[in-house]
């Protein structure tokens, strides 16, 4: 999960009306909103004058826009030294203290203001501190002495409902908030984040879309949607003004809906599409889904990242489990292990009861299968026992007629089936990984009162179907309806799903279905080459490579070399990663039967297969067949891992047999 955090408390100190002479220079900076330009020459008339009133207040002021909170610390902390009687010095170190995250030092630095002037202030930011110290009681205390007339008040009691899981309360009080002030980004962006923890989607959408509509009309400076477009635009860094927006923020969000509803692509593009920042200006959520989202396409940039977010204050809360289940994805367990072992802390704050048992059972099905079965079997039971409960108040709301009950029990119901898949898969996966497909098919069954409906289960079933080699007719009763579901939109199944089907059909002797859905993929391969040319797809290439394996698998050297040769033309397109390691499988195979003596072929075909591995030498020389593993002590080298090198490997292999 990626979740944004609620926007809570804002503060934002006021320049002081500084004694000395400032040059023009400095306040035209400051008026046309360039801190950071303004805070370099302050820093240095700080360096000249340390103890200069005007400079420091100038800088401390500057260095808050711009989010440089240390600086503004140091500024501040100056300042109540030179001048202790100022009280807004006071209030204002007690702020940057806050906005750095030091929230120990934050809430003595309150303890030291005495003005009746800021009482309020400082009682606001007193509950800001305890919010996120995570002492929810003391910050409800604090609130409720607060002016209750007074939105920021309202603002506050919706913080705290949101954060106690009451997201409609929440919501209403942040409505109620924004009724008296206007719009404001950040309100509006709490109010869509309790839609998005309700799963009313389409809310949460809507009013995303208005912070981003206001911020690119009132902001245009921000560049809001530039980097998707491919234009280069500098850094414009995280001020004041960008956090006011909300823009980041409701990005974030936009990705995390995306995301959930399984569109990577519309998912990466609202990351992209918000204000351009360098990397090491990125704040924890964002850096945190950027490595979420193109974990398939660079994973050791991934992995490093999440655990630089580890280290740092604050840190997304979903980091922690995260990343211990991508460990496990890349079957890293040991380092999951020991993750969870060194960081007891963490596991205690950071995973629910479900993610602490799933991730215990994985780790344990490493060393030792039966117990790991053991507690995926005992989880699955509890998880069953909570669906039937969930059925059953599903069925009362619907006879009391008591429609939200029954949008909250089915809510409940889809929480608890998607554990419940994930236990099983992962109840199957050692006997998938030893081919022991009747056991997997057979727990598969026992699940099918909860997953008739569930589309990771058909897909699975398919599979395990499929695999037996016996059972092409039920497996096609599985793949077809999740193809007919994206029949609009062919490609955006999956390569293997469209090739399982077309073999599925070869083998139950239904070839004309097979044909037409080969002649479905290739218009639309075509219509997208058409609208972007120099794009690499795969699908069809795919579908033809694990046809040719099947012929392979048969014994039918002869047509399934030539189908995958035909498939992979032409090589500068449909050459890549996936569709080299469905070719060399089938040559090492021909390979071996040739030097056995139990395969020949003609000439004309021997040639041919030569051409194609020159030609997989000249265009493979960039396309790597494995990702180094930034884990393993093992030494890497990146030069034989390429299409080029095994290429001209299986060259030679091929050239020794035929002579």
């Amino acid at each position: 999960k990626d979740l944004p955090t609620a926007r809570l408390f804002s503060f934002e100190p006021t320049m002081a009306l500084a004694e000395g002479l400032y040059t023009s220079t400095i306040y035209d900076l400051i008026k046309e909103q360039q801190y950071g330009e303004a805070a370099r020459i302050l820093e240095t008339q700080r360096q000249i004058f340390p103890e200069s009133r005007a400079a420091l207040s100038l800088l401390g002021y500057c260095s808050y826009q711009t989010q440089d909170f240390t600086t503004a610390v140091e500024c501040y902390r100056s300042l109540t030294e030179i001048c202790p009687e100022e009280e807004s010095y006071k209030l204002y170190l007690a702020q940057a203290l806050y906005k750095a995250c030091m929230y120990e030092e934050a809430m003595s630095a309150t303890y030291t203001v005495e003005s009746k002037k800021y009482e309020k202030k400082v009682l606001k930011l007193q509950a800001a501190i305890k919010y996120e110290e995570e002492d929810i009681a003391a910050a409800r205390g604090l609130v409720e002495q607060a002016e209750q007339g007074d939105p920021d008040t309202a603002v506050n009691q919706g913080c705290l409902l949101y954060v106690e899981g009451k997201y409609e309360e929440a919501c209403r009080k942040f409505s109620s908030a924004m009724d008296v002030t206007g719009f404001k980004a950040d309100l509006c962006y709490n109010i869509a984040l309790c839609f998005y923890r309700q799963k009313h989607f389409a809310m949460a959408l809507k009013h995303i879309a208005d912070v981003i509509e206001r911020g690119i009309r009132n902001h245009p400076e921000l560049s809001v949607g530039m980097a998707t477009e491919g234009i280069e635009v500098r850094s414009v860094g995280n001020t004041a003004l960008l956090h006011r927006t909300a823009l980041v923020e409701a990005f974030n969000l936009k990705a995390a809906i995306e995301y959930q509803l399984k569109n990577v692509e519309a998912a990466r593009e609202a990351l992209t599409d918000m204000p351009p920042r360098a990397e090491d200006e990125l704040d924890p959520v964002t850096l945190h889904n950027l490595a979420l989202m193109n974990m398939e396409e660079d994973p050791t940039d991934g992995f490093e990242k999440l655990q630089f977010l580890l280290t740092q204050n604050p840190c997304p809360a979903e980091t922690f489990g995260n990343l211990l289940l991508l460990f496990c994805k890349y079957e890293h367990f040991d380092l999951a292990a020991d993750m969870m072992a060194d960081n007891a802390h963490l596991t205690y704050k950071f995973l629910t009861q479900f993610m602490y048992d799933y991730l215990d059972g994985v780790i344990t099905q490493q060393t030792s299968p039966e117990e790991g079965y053991r507690k995926f079997d005992v989880m699955s039971t509890q998880l069953g026992d909570q669906m039937r409960k969930l059925t059953k108040q599903v069925q009362d709301a619907r006879l009391q007629a008591d429609e939200d009950a029954v949008k909250r029990a089915v809510d409940d119901y889809d929480d608890v089936l998607e554990k419940y898949v994930s236990v099983l898969m992962a109840q199957a996966k050692p006997y998938w990984d030893h081919a022991n497909y009747a056991q997997v098919e057979k727990i598969f069954r026992k699940s099918v009162e909860f997953c008739n409906d569930n589309d990771t289960w058909k897909l699975n079933v398919a599979h395990v179907l499929f695999m037996q080699e016996t059972k092409y007719r039920e497996a096609i009763g599985f793949y077809e309806p999740i193809v007919r579901k994206n029949l609009d939109n062919i490609l955006d199944v999956s390569a293997i799903v469209l090739a399982n089907l077309c073999v599925s059909y070869i083998m139950s002797s239904q070839n004309d279905q097979a044909e037409e859905l080969m002649r479905k993929i290739e218009k639309e391969e075509e219509e997208l080459t058409y609208e972007d040319p120099d794009r690499k797809i795969f699908h069809l290439c795919i579908v033809n490579m694990v046809i040719g394996t099947l012929y392979c698998a048969k014994g039918n050297f002869q047509f399934g070399i030539s189908r995958i040769l035909k498939s992979m033309d032409p090589m500068s397109k449909k050459l890549g990663l996936d569709t080299w390691f469905y070719a060399k499988r089938c040559f090492l195979a021909l390979i071996e039967g040739m030097a056995k003596h139990i395969i020949l072929l003609n000439d004309a075909t021997c040639q041919d297969i030569v051409d194609f591995f020159d030609s997989c030498e000249e265009h493979g020389r960039t396309i790597a067949t494995e990702e180094q593993d930034i884990f393993s002590l093992e030494p890497f080298d990146a030069g034989r891992a390429t299409v080029a090198y095994e290429a001209r490997f299986l060259k030679d292999l091929f050239q020794k047999v035929t002579k």
